[in-house]
C-alpha cells in the first residue's frame, strides 16, 4: 500500500511571530470544584489499582538522555506521528514538549499563555519520529483580553485541535488540587467528548513533583478515568521528567507507516535561531511583570558564526513608549543586563560553543498620519 501521505507536512516548519503578546490570565484557577464520589466497593478498588499504576510510573526518576544520533532509515521503513499538546494556560504544555525532544524549543516561565506561536519539536528513534506540535494555551473564562490578537491565536488553537494524528491534553495536577477551577473541567470534557476516528486522544496529568502527598494523585485519577474520549490517562512531570519516558513510549507505539516529515539531523541554523529568541524571551518574562512582556517586540538582528566557532547573536526588543523601555532597562541598565547573562549562560550550555549575546532596548518609531 502506498504511505499515507501527512497533511502537516507544509507546517512542519519553525516559525517565529513577533505579534502582541497577551496578558497573562493570573485569575484562572479560582473556582473550586466538586470531586465525584466512589459508586462502590468494587469501582473504588478497580480506580485504586489503575490509579497506582499511574502513580507508580509518574514516581519513577527522570530519563537519562540517550547518546548518539538515528540510523540511516528507507524511507519505505519511516514510522511517523503527528502530536498535538492542548491545555489551560501554564499546564506545562512547552515543558513537556522540551523535555521529550531534548532540545529548549518553546519558551517556559511562570507566566501564562508564553508560547506565543506553534512551535515544532521534532524526536526521532530508530524508524519512528514523532512531530509535536506546542499550540498556544487555550484562553478560557471571561476575563477579557487585553490585545485583539489574541482572540484570532485562542481560535486558531481550537482549529488546529483536529488536524493531529494524536492529541494530548493536558491540565496542572497541582493547582487544581488546591484551588480547583470548573472552568478546566469544561475544558477537558469538551475535548474528552469530541468523537474523531482518525485521531487518539490522552489526558496528561502534569507537575505531580509539586503535589507534597502523592496519595492526593490518586483523587485526582478517581476524578477523570471514566470521561469519555480519552483512550490513556498519564501522570507526568514535564519539567523534571518523571513519566515522561512512558508517555513517549505510548506515542511511539502510534506511530502509523508514512515517511518523515524532518531529517533526523543535529540542531539546523534556524533552529538555533528560534532557540535563542525563546530563551531570551523566557529570561524576559522571569524579569519583567505585569503586561509590559506582552507589548513588547523581540526580533533578532544578526546571527553570525565567529572562525573561532563561537555565535555572535544581536537581537533587539522593541517598547511602544519610552517609559516600557525603561522599566526593561532597568536602572543603569541591571535588568537588561541580567536578561542578557543568565540568557547568553543557558544558550551556552544548549548550542556546546561560546556565545556573545548582544541584547538592544529601543522605542518603536511613530507612524506618520
Amino acid at each position: 500500500a502506498a504511505p499515507v501521505r501527512n497533511p502537516l507536512s507544509a507546517l512542519c516548519k519553525v516559525r517565529f511571530d513577533p505579534s502582541l503578546r497577551a496578558r497573562a490570565d493570573e485569575a484562572l484557577f479560582g473556582e473550586k470544584n466538586a470531586g465525584m464520589g466512589v459508586e462502590d466497593a468494587v469501582e473504588e478498588e478497580r480506580s485504586r489499582e489503575v490509579a497506582l499504576a499511574l502513580l507508580e510510573a509518574a514516581l519513577e526518576p527522570p530519563d537519562e538522555d540517550e547518546e548518539g544520533g538515528p540510523e540511516e532509515v528507507r524511507k519505505e521503513d519511516q514510522m511517523s506521528l503527528s502530536v498535538g499538546i492542548v491545555g489551560a494556560p501554564n499546564a506545562g504544555k512547552s515543558s513537556l514538549t522540551n523535555t521529550a525532544v531534548g532540545s529548549k524549543v518553546a519558551a517556559v516561565s511562570r507566566k501564562t499563555n508564553t508560547t506565543t506561536h506553534e512551535i515544532l519539536g521534532v524526536l526521532t528513534k530508530g524508524k519512528t519520529q514523532i512531530c509535536f506540535f506546542d499550540t498556544p494555551g487555550l484562553m478560557l473564562g471571561h476575563h477579557g483580553f487585553p490585545h485583539r490578537d489574541v482572540t484570532v491565536r485562542v481560535e486558531s488553537a481550537w482549529n488546529s485541535v483536529n488536524l493531529y494524528d494524536l492529541l494530548i491534553v493536558m491540565f496542572d495536577v497541582n493547582r487544581h488540587l488546591k484551588m480547583p477551577d470548573s472552568r478546566v473541567i469544561k475544558l477537558i470534557k469538551r475535548l474528552g467528548a469530541e468523537v474523531n476516528p482518525n485521531q487518539k486522544r490522552i489526558l496528561c496529568m502534569n507537575k505531580v513533583d509539586l503535589v507534597d502527598d502523592k496519595k492526593d494523585l490518586l483523587k485526582v485519577a478517581k476524578e477523570f478515568e471514566d470521561l469519555p474520549g480519552f483512550e490513556r490517562y498519564f501522570m507526568v512531570s514535564g519539567l523534571k521528567g518523571k513519566g515522561v519516558k512512558d508517555l513517549v513510549q505510548y506515542l511511539m507505539d502510534q506511530a502509523v507507516r508514512r515517511p518523515w516529515d524532518e531529517e533526523p539531523a543535529t540542531m539546523t541554523e534556524e533552529v538555533m535561531k528560534t532557540i535563542s529568541l525563546e530563551v531570551v524571551r523566557e529570561k524576559m518574562l522571569d524579569h519583567i511583570h505585569q503586561e509590559i512582556p506582552y507589548v513588547i517586540e523581540h526580533r533578532l538582528m544578526d546571527w553570525k558564526e565567529l572562525k573561532d566557532g563561537s555565535l555572535r547573536v544581536e537581537q533587539h526588543f522593541i517598547a511602544p513608549k519610552q517609559s516600557q523601555r525603561q522599566i526593561l532597562v532597568g536602572k543603569n541598565g541591571s535588568k537588561i543586563g541580567r536578561i542578557g547573562i543568565e540568557a547568553n549562560e543557558e544558550l551556552r550550555s544548549i548550542f556546546k560553543r561560546d556565545v556573545h549575546l548582544m541584547l538592544q532596548v529601543r522605542v518603536a518609531k511613530k507612524r506618520s498620519s
